[in-house]
Parts: structure tokens; sequence; C-alpha cells
């Protein structure tokens, strides 16, 4: 197995729009337009997303850039499609003028968004609607968002956050980020380096150089700072990143002791990791404040992959103890743990969905991989993938998309990232510069 976790251990949905028959979408009572979430999709909502109407002259490179942005995101969720420019029998040329709504009703728009667009100087400021347009009302209240015009694509982001909303009723996942670690080079001489992009690719940063192996980054829950384990001293140790300032200390020490799968506590001042020492591998907890550490588990096996519930009162991890890795769950001051996975084959890399309903894995069963879901107590597991190497789960901050390292013969050994829902629809590749492995997605951006 190629993951991290169980080579260092060894070695010491989305969602479905719920449809009725008709075609037409599921509306709440007395309500205004509404995807409810479920477990299937019959038929994406056609919406229309015309180009923002520019406010001032040196918006209108902006307008159309930020409409297209904000299509791009809804119509990737699977959720949604989106009806083009050229069907379109109605132009919006005036923010502030009433909508013709029967002109959108001939092209069987059910929602439609609106926008007008300002630029002074470098402050961009972005006023939007929704529109159910069958119902011929407004989605809520119109709303604005300003900043600078070097952040336009967040702006774009924050508006189909909004939009995907009021149709859905659940938070969105667009202006978020995703750490991981960039791969460039021969396959026997691979560079690995840590790299911070937006949810969908774009403005990819690098956090470190390719001097030392770098692997499995994972947020704070306020997503400035970054936790990963480096290889710089020549076994792995525990470092700290502030994504703001790129500023790095170490938090594992020890030398001699390989310390590894770091995830913070949902309050931020806890780490668990593990801790290989004199042959075995636990789970341990470090305040990064005082430096006190606490000992989770003592069992004569591997204990790894630890990753808390939403609450910080649970940590799920993987360990071996039954004679192969499996998925366990205990409280997260330590003691007995209640085994969740029981199917055919090997379970780990288990994570908490943010949501607290569903953990993530992986599994690798008759010579395939897969990223499936279960229910806390292991019930209702589903694959959701199945490849010749998929690994390494990561949840949107909605809970509702995952995105996991994917590795294909056909690409030389080359990973990719790749996302899918969790319903096992919307599988596709996520973009980036070289090769990209173990991703971590950011909460929302405040």
């Amino acid at each position: 197995m190629r993951t991290y976790l169980a080579s260092l251990a060894m070695g010491a949905a989305l969602v479905g729009a719920a449809i009725m028959g008709t075609g037409q979408p599921v509306k709440a009572q007395d309500g205004p337009l509404r995807i409810e979430i479920t477990d299937g999709v019959i038929e994406p909502l056609p919406y229309a997303v015309p180009d923002f109407v520019p406010e001032t002259p040196a918006a209108a490179e902006l307008a159309r850039e930020i409409s297209r942005v904000i299509a791009a995101d809804l119509s990737g969720t699977g959720l949604f499609r989106e009806i083009p420019a050229s069907a379109h029998i109605s132009k919006i040329s005036n923010f502030d003028s009433p909508v013709s709504y029967a002109d959108w009703k001939a092209i069987n728009a059910q929602a439609l968004i609106t926008g007008g667009l300002s630029v002074n100087g470098n402050r961009l400021t972005v006023r939007f609607r929704g529109h159910d347009v069958f119902a011929e009302k407004e989605l809520g209240s119109g709303l604005q968002f300003a900043g600078t015009t070097d952040g336009w694509r967040r702006m774009a982001h924050k508006v189909a956050d909004v939009i995907y909303n009021r149709i859905t009723g659940e938070s969105g996942y667009f202006d978020s980020r995703v750490v991981f670690v960039s791969e460039s080079g021969p396959k026997n001489d691979r560079r690995k380096r840590l790299a911070i992009m937006d949810y969908d690719g774009a403005n990819v940063q690098y956090l470190t150089n390719s001097a030392s192996i770098v692997l499995a980054p994972r947020f704070s829950p306020t997503g400035d700072r970054v936790l990963y384990t480096s290889y710089e001293s020549g076994f792995p140790q525990i470092h700290v990143l502030d994504v703001g300032s790129v500023q790095r200390r170490v938090l594992s020490s020890d030398n001699g002791i390989m310390s590894f799968a770091p995830r913070f506590a949902p309050d931020g001042r806890t780490v668990v990791y593990s801790q290989a020492q004199g042959g075995n591998t636990d789970i341990y907890t470090l305040d990064i404040n005082s430096g006190a550490r606490q000992r989770l588990t003592s069992a004569p096996s591997i204990e790894t992959a630890p990753s808390y519930s939403p609450d910080g009162s649970q940590i799920v991890f993987e360990s071996d103890r039954s004679g192969a890795p499996q998925l366990y769950v205990m409280p997260a001051s330590g003691g007995e743990a209640r085994r969740i996975s029981f199917g055919a084959g090997r379970y780990g890399t288990p994570v908490w969905s943010p949501r607290g309903d569903l953990i993530a894995f992986t599994k690798q069963n008759k010579g395939r991989f897969h990223i499936g879901v279960m229910r806390t107590d292991g019930s209702e597991e589903r694959l959701l993938t199945a490849s010749f190497l998929d690994e390494g789960p990561t949840w949107s901050p909605n809970g509702r998309v995952i995105m996991f390292t994917r590795e294909t013969q056909g690409e030389n050994g080359r990973a990719l990232l790749y996302s899918v829902d969790i319903t096992g629809r919307n599988l596709k590749p996520v973009r980036t510069p070289d090769g990209a492995s173990d991703p971590a997605w950011s909460p929302l951006q405040n």
C-alpha cells in the first residue's frame, strides 16, 4: 500500500437532488426553489448565469470571468446544468432592472443568477441575486461582496456558495483551499514539496522546497496552520507551518523516534499522531502550547491514522490488532476501542466527516483499492471508487465531497488528485501543475 501511514507503521456524497417524476425540483412548502439533498440524482437543475453587468468601464473583463467561475463551481457539483448563453432570450444589461421571467421560463431555466460589478482602482464590488424563475421571485435578498481585484476568484466562489446554499439548504464548499504534496521528477527520484491551492486547482502556491520528503499535510480547524510529516532530519518528524508567513517549527523533536500521521483536534490546541518506538506504534496526543504528551494506546500492534470526531469526543484510527488493518473508534482520552469495520479486505486512513455522520476510508480488497464511507458505527458501508490505487480521502467543508489520491498504471506511477461525491457520482480529476498526492481540504475561509 502506497500510503505513507501504512509504510511507516509497518516499517517500525456528494449529494443528489430529489427530483419528482415530472422533472421539476422538489420545493419546500411555501418556500423558494430548493434541491433537497438525498441519495440519488435523476436530473441536474437547469440554471442560467448571464455575464455579470460591468457597472464601471474597468469592470468589463472581470465581470465575465467572475460569472464563468460561478458557473464552473455550480456545474462542477453535478447538481446543476448551465443553459448556455447562446440559448438565452433575454440579455441582462442593467442589474437593477426587473427580470423578464417569461423569457427564462421559455428556455426552461429554473434558477437564474444575475450580478453587477464595479471596479474603482483596485477595489472590487460584486452585487448579485438568485432567482426562482418559475415562482418569479428572488431566492432571498440580494447581497454584495467587496474586496480587491486580486481576490476576484475568491469573490466568485463566495457568490457560488451563497447560491448553492439557497438552493440546496446546505453550506457550500467553493471558498476553500486544499493543501497537498506536489510531486515532480521521475519515479526513482521523486521530489515532493507542500503546495496549497484553491479547491478547484487554481492559485497554486508552494510552501516548502523539495530538499526533503514531506507527507500528509493537515489543516488546523481555522485553516491558518498546517501539520505535516517531514524527513528533513533523516527520520519522520511532525512540523507545523503558518500558512500566511510560511514560518514552520518542529513539534516532535525526539531524536530517533519516528512521529507521523498528525491531525489537529477540533480545539486547534491539541495534535493527535502516531509514534513508533521500540518496534511498537501507538497513538499519542500533544498539547502544542505546553508540549505535554499523552499516550492513548498501548496494544502490541500498529495503531495509526487517527482522526477526531467533529465534537472532539472520539477518535477513529487504523489498527492491525485483529490480524489485518481495520478501523476502530475510542474515546478522545484513550481507553477501550471498538472495531467498526468488518468487511473483506484491509481498511486504513479513516477520516471523520465534518458533519459527524460518516467516516471515509481507504480499502484494499482483491487487488483493487477503493475510497469508501460508512456510518460511525460501521453500518451502511459504501464503496465510492475502484482503481489500481485510490487512497487518502479528505472531506469538503460541508461533508458532501471527498478528494483523494489516485495512481494509475498508465501514468508511470504518477499520482493525481480526484474528487467524488458521497453517492459515488461525479468522479472527476482535480487539475494540478504536476503530480499530486495527500490532499487535505481546508474549512471555509473567513
